[in-house]
């Protein structure tokens, strides 16, 4: 192995360390209450720039956590996607909504941070926009959503509009609490992450299919 290799592996070592420390770091306390130096200094890095100088910017930080995890969710999509049949339905899509991010999170090593990392920049309006930029790049989430609007006919465009994010906040910080329990040794209301996708899904479907209440 060449010295420029080591050099490149070491490299991936320390930002891999300094991401996962900061997902833990921001899950705990939020992103604002933690600073680049308080992450570098956690992540065990001599320099307290560490951060700036791979990351950049606090924001490019948060960036860059959501895009490390969002391969492993994309792939779950495109997964369930492929395996769709020409008849799916609301609950169909639903699952492809829900389901991609709890298999994510089953698949990684005990304790997990991400869903309530999420749950933290969800409730900020700036750092937001940089989950929702993430999420609707996503060719997969796209063809989600087209596949729902023709299984809602008589659902309008801004009640739809409003259950999806209220699907969002939902899927979120539902996983956020589980996630949270786990890590507090706590019971939780189901044994898995996939029985917990089931009963979110439920709810899904029927946020999704309600009735609309008109008031003047």
């Amino acid at each position: 192995m060449t010295g420029r290799s080591v050099r490149a592996e070491q490299v991936g070592a320390t930002r891999r360390l300094i991401l996962t420390t900061a997902e833990r770091l921001f899950a705990e306390h939020g992103v604002y209450a933690v600073s680049n130096r308080q992450v570098s200094e956690a992540a065990g890095q001599g320099n307290n720039a560490a951060v700036g100088y791979h990351f950049g910017t606090k924001t490019d930080l948060v960036r860059a956590i959501a895009q490390w995890h969002a391969a492993g969710i994309e792939a779950n999509r495109a997964r369930q996607l492929a395996a769709l049949g020409a008849a799916a339905g609301v609950r169909d899509w639903a699952d492809c909504l829900v389901r991609p991010l709890y298999d994510h999170l089953a698949a990684l090593p005990g304790p997990t941070w991400y869903a309530r990392f999420c749950a933290q920049v969800m409730s900020d309006p700036a750092l937001r926009r940089i989950m929702t930029e993430e999420s609707f790049g996503s060719p997969s989430l796209g063809r989600i959503l087209d596949g729902l609007s023709p299984c809602l006919p008589d659902l309008p465009a801004e009640i739809r509009a409003e259950r999806g994010e209220m699907a969002r906040h939902l899927i979120v910080h539902t996983a956020a609490e589980r996630e949270r329990a786990l890590a507090e040794h706590r019971p939780t209301a189901r044994a898995s992450w996939r029985a917990a996708a089931d009963g979110l899904v439920d709810a899904v479907v029927g946020m999704w299919t309600a009735p609309v209440t008109h008031r003047r």
